[in-house]
Parts: C-alpha cells; sequence; structure tokens
C-alpha cells in the first residue's frame, strides 16, 4: 500500500480512539517480516493547549496473503499484559474494510529484535546472561492466560496437522516422512492445554541491555501443549550460528528451571526433546509453504524465496537431531539393513 494511502487509512480508523484532529507522519516499514507487514509511525495530536506525538507500530496482512491469527492478536496482547507477559500496549486492533484489512496498532517499544546483534553485541551482554531465565517466567505466564478468554483460538494435534499440510504440498521429502514417523511411535502423553504463543522465538523478542523488554508476533497463537513453547525456543534455527541450544543465548537447564519456578509444574525433559524435533520438522514444512507463497505468486517476495531455500538445511538439522535422540548403529557390511 502506497504510504499516502497508508496514513489516510490511520487517521480515519484511529480518529474515532484519539480525537478527529490528528496526522499520521514518519510512516516505515520494518524489514523483515515475510508473512505480514510491520510499520512504525508518530501519531501526532493537540493535547493540553499543545501537540502531543506519540510513537506506534501498525501490523496488518499484506493484500494477496493467506488469513492469519493476527485478527485475534489485539485480545492475546491485552490477556497477556493481564497476567504479567511483557507486551506492547494496544491501542487499537479490527477490520478496515477500507484498506487496512485486518490490523493491531500499538505502543512501540524501545530494543533490538535482530538476533544476531542480540547474540553478538558487546551492549547486550548482560541481556544474554539472564534472557534465558526471563524467557522462562515469561512463557510461564503466557501458560497462565485462560483459553476461554480468546474466543476463536484453534487446537487441535499439531502432528496431525502437520502430517495433513506436508501430504497437501505433494512435495517428497524423505527425511520430513522420517520425522513424522518417529514421531508418531515416540509420542509423550499430552503435559496439559494452555495458551501456546506458538513463535516465541529470538526474533521476536525486542530486548533491551537489560533483557526482555516485550514479546512479539501472536498471530501463531493456539491452544496446546505447553512444551511446544519451550521446544520452539530450542529449535536449531533460533541460534542463529550460536551453540547454546536456547535461542542461542542460553541453556535447556536455565530454561527449565526458572519455567518450573514461575509455573509450579515439573518439566519432563523427554518430552521436551520430543516438542524440539516437532519444532524442527514444522520449521522445515514452514519453509516449503513460505517459498510457494512466492513462487505461486501470491506474495511475491525475495525473503520468501530465500526462506525456502533452507529446506534441505533444516532436513539436515533434523536428521542429525534424530540421528542423537534414537541412534542408529552402523551395520556390518553385507549385512541387511
Amino acid at each position: 500500500m502506497d504510504r499516502a494511502v497508508l496514513a489516510d487509512r490511520l487517521e480515519a480508523v484511529l480518529g474515532p480512539v484519539v480525537g478527529e484532529d490528528l496526522t499520521v507522519g514518519d510512516l516505515a516499514r520494518f524489514p523483515g517480516g515475510a508473512s505480514r507487514e510491520t510499520w512504525s509511525f508518530t501519531l501526532t495530536s493537540p493535547g493540553g493547549g499543545a501537540e502531543e506525538s506519540r510513537r506506534l507500530v501498525l501490523r496488518r496482512d499484506p493484500s494477496g496473503a493467506a488469513l492469519s491469527g493476527l485478527h485475534l492478536e489485539g485480545d492475546l496482547l491485552s490477556a497477556a499484559a493481564r497476567y504479567g507477559v511483557p507486551v506492547p500496549p494496544v491501542l487499537l486492533a479490527g477490520t478496515d474494510p477500507g484498506g487496512l484489512g485486518i490490523f493491531v496498532v500499538m505502543d512501540h517499544v524501545e530494543g533490538e529484535t535482530i538476533p544476531r546483534r542480540i547474540l553478538r553485541d558487546d551492549a547486550y551482554g548482560e541481556a544474554r546472561r539472564v534472557l534465558t531465565a526471563q524467557c522462562g517466567r515469561a512463557l510461564a505466564a503466557i501458560h497462565r492466560i485462560p483459553p476461554s478468554e480468546i474466543p476463536g483460538l484453534s487446537g487441535g494435534d499439531q502432528l496431525e496437522q502437520l502430517r495433513t499440510l506436508l501430504d497437501r504440498l505433494g512435495q517428497p521429502h524423505p527425511a520430513f516422512e522420517l520425522g513424522l514417523r518417529w514421531l508418531a511411535s515416540q509420542r509423550p502423553a499430552r503435559s496439559g492445554e494452555c495458551v501456546v504463543h506458538g513463535d516465541f522465538r529470538n526474533g521476536n523478542l525486542i530486548v533491551g541491555p537489560e533483557g526482555l523488554r516485550s514479546v512479539l508476533d501472536w498471530e501463531l497463537a493456539h491452544r496446546g501443549d505447553p512444551l511446544e513453547d519451550l521446544g520452539w525456543l530450542s529449535v536449531k534455527a533460533w541460534r542463529f550460528g550460536a551453540a547454546l541450544p536456547v535461542g542461542g543465548f542460553g541453556t535447556t537447564e536455565e530454561l527449565v528451571s526458572a519455567y518450573e519456578e514461575a509455573a509450579g509444574a515439573v518439566v519432563d525433559r523427554e518430552a521436551l526433546l520430543w516438542w524440539e524435533v516437532l519444532g524442527t520438522l514444522r520449521w522445515g514444512i514452514i519453509c516449503i509453504v513460505q517459498a510457494l507463497t512466492h513462487t505461486t505468486g501470491a506474495v511475491r517476495s525475495v525473503e520468501l524465496a530465500a526462506i525456502g531455500r533452507r529446506v534441505c538445511e533444516v532436513e539436515w538439522d533434523l536428521l542429525d537431531l534424530l540421528d542423537r535422540v534414537d541412534p542408529v548403529e552402523a551395520q556390518p557390511a553385507g549385512s541387511a539393513p
């Protein structure tokens, strides 16, 4: 959408909330965000006889994109704030048939989201020391949100959903088929049902020098097993080249200890590993979907195409992970497999 048109639509939908005499300026689109648009802008309005400016963020699904969970993000952010999750305050969320589509407008939170800076820059040295425990406590707070407070939140069996999606894509990926077979044979008992963030990872966190400031990107939230979020945070893709298993900044023991203390629950380590395997498989299938979004012309994007090129990398990660959790002994030459 053209910046001038976008500014006009924002003024139209925000006018009834903050007053008609307002101006939207300094519109700038954030880099990244392959699946939806994120914009920063300044809202200026009269207040107390002088102009007041407020930095805000708009999130919207781009034209042509498939319907996402963005329509629930406003409710999720509001509920998360009530249960102690660090999130940006929401100004307005809804649907604008005049051009914005499904959108959320929230306050801007200062900080860093780029993982490589968080993992390497000296400015975030202290943050790296405390971030894992902060993530554990934030996840425990998310999982305290009653699913009943978010009407319309989807649920279902994550493994079966991945199987159905991969079949529908119609592409041969033996490594993913092997992963599905292992997951089906090793499925642990459910540890409960709660609100699952669905994309809690390095890259969707705003971090300051002191640590975690805000949790972003709630459009994949759903009802599910709380260990899904912990396993997803541990997927290799979200380490961005760093060695530590949790987001590249911490250890599994740090994460689990902080989560258990805040949640008052015991984490089954074997079940957590199962969810890490599922998360790795899930990311590989998402990479296929992102590539097809570009190649089919639904949303033309170099970033989506580049994500698609990572499918083989995820296949390797999955096979390596499966070999570590369920090693296959080498067969002597000439023996039956």
